[in-house]
């Protein structure tokens, strides 16, 4: 059994996450809301909300957690192209910020397979939030002044936790994302929590390592003082 929080409850431990045994490994806790309050408690010690429609609200914290180190993000030779040509091209904007809610929309639409995602009302309500306070931030990709490609997510001191990415165009999540990281790099950020193990996110350069060891980094990152100069435009630069 995991704990069912109200309103004020605290989270467990992490420790206390379900395991493989269980079949829902990484499962800490249910209930409670989506508030901002609540949203960065729950960054700060490691854990995530992930649920589906209908169901209740699902706290996590996996282990092993997948991350990405910011110096070994890997930018494929096609991607590397890519890049090089848009700096050169005024139709194209990469900005930070201009579009929040539109992305966090977008991240919510309905995928190749027509499946939706769990990013609901409520989810937007909270992250956009956490937005309005300085504490989540979106990359987005521009083409004529349309939105084509964005991923955002959650920076408490120098910790980046993403959250969710898009393309409407090839490469255009993946060129938002470049961005990102080099932004954070710049800025003292050398972790991005990924939450779970996928393969497009292996491709990209993110590793699984032990929740101890992902903790113990967090503590320390999130000790450090606020980004605070996010920018409102960025054109894009050679890579």
């Amino acid at each position: 059994m995991i704990p069912w929080l109200d309103h004020d409850s605290a989270f467990p431990e992490v420790e206390q996450a379900l395991t493989d045994e269980h079949g829902a490994p990484g499962l800490l806790a249910a209930g409670g809301d989506l508030s901002p309050q609540r949203l960065l408690q729950a960054y700060r010690l490691g854990v995530f909300p992930w649920f589906s429609e209908g169901q209740p609200i699902m706290w996590w914290s996996t282990d092993p957690r997948m991350v990405l180190y910011t110096d070994r993000f890997v930018i494929s030779d096609s991607l590397n192209k890519t890049l090089r040509k848009i700096a050169r091209d005024s139709r194209w904007e990469v900005r930070f910020d201009s579009a929040f809610e539109q992305v966090m929309r977008a991240c919510a639409g309905p995928r190749r397979d027509g499946a939706g995602t769990w990013i609901n009302e409520d989810i937007v309500a909270g992250y956009c939030g956490l937005h309005q306070l300085g504490f989540a931030h979106s990359c987005e990709v521009w083409l004529d002044n349309r939105l084509i490609g964005g991923a955002y997510g959650v920076s408490i001191g120098h910790m980046f936790y993403g959250e969710s990415m898009f393309a409407r165009v090839t490469d255009a999540s993946k060129i938002a994302l470049a961005h990102l990281v080099a932004f954070l790099k710049s800025h003292g950020v050398s972790m991005i929590d990924c939450q779970q193990e996928t393969a497009h996110l292996a491709s990209l350069g993110a590793v699984p390592i032990p929740r101890t060891e992902f903790i113990r980094h967090l503590r320390a990152a999130i000790a450090e003082p606020q980004i605070r100069n996010w920018p409102s435009l960025d054109r894009p630069a050679s890579h």
